[in-house]
Formats: C-alpha cells, sequence, structure tokens
C-alpha cells in the first residue's frame, strides 16, 4: 500500500501515458526533417539556368587541404555543415605518420564514411573527379565509395503529368 501510493506521488506521469496509451491519435507529425529527402520528394534547390551548376544537391562532399591538416565535410544545402572529419583530431592525428600524405586521405575517408553511414547519410554530390596527378584525391574518393558510400545523389522525383510518356517509378513504392 504504501509502496503504490509513494510510486503515485513520484510518477504521475505514467499514469496519464497508461491512460492515453489506449487511443491513438489521428495527428501525426513528422520529426525527421530529412524524410522527405530520403524518399526523393523534397525540395532540391534547382537555381536559374544562369546559375552556375552544380548547387542541385541536398548533401555535398567538400574537402579542404592546407599545408598542415585535410578536413573533409558534409554540408546540407541551408544547415551548412552536418559531418566533419579532420586530421587535426586527436585520434587521427595520433595513429597517422604524415597528416596530409596518401595513407591520411585514405584513413580520413575511412572515418568519414563511418560517420556517413552511422548518421544515415549513404549518398550525397561530389562535384571532385580526380586527374592523372591527384593519386591522393582518386584514393580518397575510392575509399569512400569502397566503404559502402554513394558519391552521386538520386534525382529528385517530380511527379508525371497525364500527358508524359515516361512515368519514373515511385521511390517509395517497392516492386518485387
Amino acid at each position: 500500500m504504501a509502496f503504490s501510493s509513494n510510486f503515485n506521488r513520484f510518477f504521475p506521469q505514467l499514469q496519464r501515458i497508461k491512460h492515453y496509451s489506449t487511443s491513438i491519435s489521428p495527428i501525426l507529425t513528422n520529426r525527421n526533417p530529412r524524410n522527405l529527402e530520403k524518399l526523393r520528394i523534397g525540395y532540391k534547390p534547382d537555381g536559374y539556368h544562369v546559375d552556375k551548376k552544380g548547387r542541385n544537391f541536398w548533401h555535398k562532399l567538400e574537402i579542404s587541404v592546407n599545408r598542415r591538416h585535410i578536413t573533409a565535410t558534409i554540408s546540407h544545402f541551408t544547415n551548412g555543415v552536418v559531418l566533419k572529419a579532420t586530421t587535426k583530431e586527436w585520434a587521427l592525428q595520433k595513429q597517422l605518420y604524415s597528416l596530409t600524405d596518401y595513407s591520411a586521405y585514405v584513413n580520413l575517408a575511412r572515418v568519414l564514411a563511418q560517420r556517413c553511414l552511422e548518421c544515415g547519410i549513404i549518398e550525397f554530390y561530389c562535384d571532385y573527379e580526380p586527374r592523372d596527378n591527384q593519386e591522393k584525391l582518386a584514393g580518397f574518393l575510392k575509399t569512400l565509395s569502397d566503404n559502402g558510400v554513394v558519391l552521386k545523389e538520386p534525382d529528385q522525383y517530380k511527379p508525371s503529368k497525364p500527358w508524359d510518356q515516361h512515368r519514373p517509378e515511385k521511390p517509395w513504392e517497392i516492386n518485387e
């Protein structure tokens, strides 16, 4: 008897939750702001035809190389930096011999890929294409793609008109 009175006194919220849990609310609030982007129906900035190309993305890879450090970030088009991995981090500095050589690029790519997968970002826009003399950047991009990250975002789904001949499949439907 004393236990139940103390329990009700300290946890009155549980009584209210127990009462409300029997009915389902007809109102649904989506608390995941990236849900529409994952479904490919969220807003993707197109810009105007006179703008520079390469602004059509949800997430973008940006690599910054200094004399001493390398920084790789994933940026959202409205919220800025979402993920960041750099060789300035103590844990990476202790494992690397040099902070700007080929192994630093490869290991930084492994860390960034792991963080992307943990956060649920599996595809992002990458406008880097390595040239013949950029083995470090080529190794970075290859390591990212080998660790399960796609370096190209899918196109935004735009509903087809009744008169369109080509009708793309809807990204939220599973056809098996």
